[in-house]
């Protein structure tokens, strides 16, 4: 249990303090503020996907929010890493691709032992 415990915590705050620094470069980084819209996102598109990320991170690392809020969080970062990973694939920029498929598997990790220490 202990265990179990250990391995969500640091899973869960990879995953948190990642999104959050992710979020907060989205409004001053000006590499990220000029690449969405070379990547043919429009302006608002990156202020959406920073303010969400920056729940979600905090939705997963809060303990008092309800399971089926997580869950959520987790879905939608699952799908921004996912979507994150094929946009590399995509612009040909496999080294871009291999971070966000490392935090779905952490994100992953995370979840499943969120679901083992809430059944003990």
């Amino acid at each position: 249990m202990k265990k179990d415990k250990i391995i969500y915590w640091i899973s869960t705050g990879i995953i948190s303090l990642m999104m959050l620094f992710s979020a907060y470069a989205y409004f001053t980084d000006p590499k990220i503020v000029d690449g969405f819209p070379k990547m043919g996102f429009p302006n608002w598109f990156r202020i959406e996907l920073g303010i969400a990320k920056g729940i979600a991170a905090l939705v997963l690392i809060v303990p008092q929010v309800p399971l089926r809020v997580k869950e959520w969080a987790y879905a939608g970062l699952g799908i921004n890493l996912i979507s994150a990973a094929i946009l590399h694939f995509t612009m040909s920029d496999t080294k871009g691709a291999i971070f966000p498929m490392v935090l779905f598997v952490i994100l992953v990790v995370s979840n499943i032992f969120l679901h083992k220490i809430k059944k003990a």
